[in-house]
């Protein structure tokens, strides 16, 4: 029987795997790397976080280990470096969002190096309504210097911050507050998540059809719906002037789904004209969505109405000409003042922003109801977007707890009940199929 020291170093299974002892106390409940991979943290239901550093040789060390919470440790994640290098945010069930920055002039495994500021973070939030955070998401724009925080509680409620100077963390100021569904009862079993689009603009399909090119986008699974937000520029008339804010409207409704949503994902890569989005499912099924921009009247990246007859004298219809859409009501309108006999000319044809102005509501329940629908959909300021769903993968019909995409956003990673880790690869026409499977398998050695 060879021994360990006899086993051949260029065995490929034992290539590029490393098992840690992370020596909680408790279940590891969350993890996270940095932006360059060679720095991990780990997050445990006993309320500590311990940092792993990784050295030449492959090998990860302990760097320091600290009480963060008084309770569960839910979500951990790594600042953007474009912030500060060697930042952590994490909440727990204590209902605190908490930043914590690294000293390096301290020696590490003193359990001091994180929380040097005596023994705080340096940032803390409450969650105002008492309910704890279940997730949060964090996003930075390096242009603008401006980072956003997300935060979502149990009461459903989501709220985003706004920062405006990197180098002062402790000052951000409340964006915007919306409730993504109906708050859930006490003891029912609850699924909440939040991710930024971690593109730079919107795709450039959405700004031509009116999106501005500093909207913020966030995708939130809640409960059994998953949903996308969006925000619109916002003008208030004051005595010195106008100001200008953000505000968070429902953009798009990834709908089909039979279970809790566990996670959701945004791709990176939105020059291809349109977003993608990928969420996991209780149901066994990681859905992945296509989310586009076609404009109130559903045309593909041109005018919303297209044109129409010269002779009635109407131009094609953009987004901005109507706050509320004309069901193809300019023929019709033409064709019964042809048909009353109106030989003279004295009534003139109404042009197509007469006709959306002079339109009444049908007395068609149905289309009535049709009507309500896109006129709450598409409001002042704000874009339609279409979400279609383009695959539905299985995941070995097992619960799936985790979704995230790679840089390029074409490559897709999931892990479920079943305790592997799926690849999904984007094919070149739109699908996406099952690339490869990971699991870990035990040998005994006797």
């Amino acid at each position: 029987m060879p021994t360990p020291s006899d086993t051949d170093p260029t065995d490929s299974t034992q290539d590029g795997f490393s098992l840690l002892q992370h020596g909680h106390k408790d279940m590891v409940q969350a993890t996270a790397f940095n932006t360059y991979g060679d720095r991990f943290a780990s997050s445990s239901v006993d309320g500590k976080i311990k940092v792993y550093n990784r050295h030449k040789d492959g090998s990860w060390n302990l760097c320091d280990t600290w009480g963060a919470h008084t309770a569960e440790i839910l979500q951990i994640q790594w600042l953007p470096p474009t912030i500060h290098p060697h930042l952590i945010a994490s909440i727990g069930t204590d209902g605190r969002f908490k930043l914590w920055v690294e000293d390096p002039t301290l020696p590490p495994s003193k359990g001091r190096r994180f929380n040097s500021h005596s023994n705080r973070p340096i940032y803390e939030l409450r969650s105002p309504s008492r309910a704890p955070y279940l997730s949060f998401a964090i996003t930075h724009n390096a242009t603008t210097r401006h980072t956003y925080l997300a935060l979502i509680d149990r009461n459903a409620i989501l709220t985003v911050y706004e920062n405006d100077e990197p180098e002062n963390l402790e000052s951000w100021t409340d964006l915007d507050r919306v409730n993504v569904c109906e708050r859930p009862k006490r003891g029912e079993e609850v699924s909440f998540k939040v991710a930024f689009d971690p593109n730079l603009e919107p795709c450039y399909m959405g700004i031509r059809q009116g999106v501005a090119r500093d909207a913020l986008g966030v995708v939130v699974a809640s409960m059994n719906r998953a949903s996308i937000w969006r925000t619109k520029e916002i003008t208030h008339n004051v005595s010195l002037g106008s100001s200008t804010m953000k505000e968070f409207y429902l953009a798009a409704e990834l709908k089909g789904h039979k279970g809790l949503v566990r996670d959701v994902a945004w791709a990176p890569g939105n020059i291809r004209g349109f977003d993608i989005v990928a969420t996991a499912c209780k149901d066994g099924f990681i859905r992945v969505f296509q989310v586009t921009t076609p404009g109130k009247g559903g045309a593909r990246g041109g005018g919303a109405g297209g044109n129409t007859s010269s002779g009635s004298g109407a131009t094609s219809l953009r987004s901005k000409d109507f706050s509320k859409i004309p069901e193809k009501t300019i023929a019709q309108q033409q064709r019964n003042s042809a048909e009353n006999g109106n030989a003279s000319g004295s009534r003139v044809a109404p042009s197509g922003i007469g006709a959306g102005l002079q339109y009444t509501r049908p007395r068609n329940p149905d289309a009535q109801q049709q009507q309500q629908q896109q006129q709450q959909q598409v409001r002042e300021g704000e874009v339609l977007h279409v979400a279609k769903e383009v695959s539905r993968l299985e995941a070995n019909r097992n619960p799936v707890w985790r979704v995230e995409f790679d840089a390029d956003g074409q490559l897709l990673g999931s892990t479920g009940d079943d305790g592997k880790l799926m690849l999904w690869r984007r094919e070149p026409s739109g699908s996406w199929s099952k690339s490869s499977e990971l699991a870990m398998t035990r040998t005994v050695v006797g």
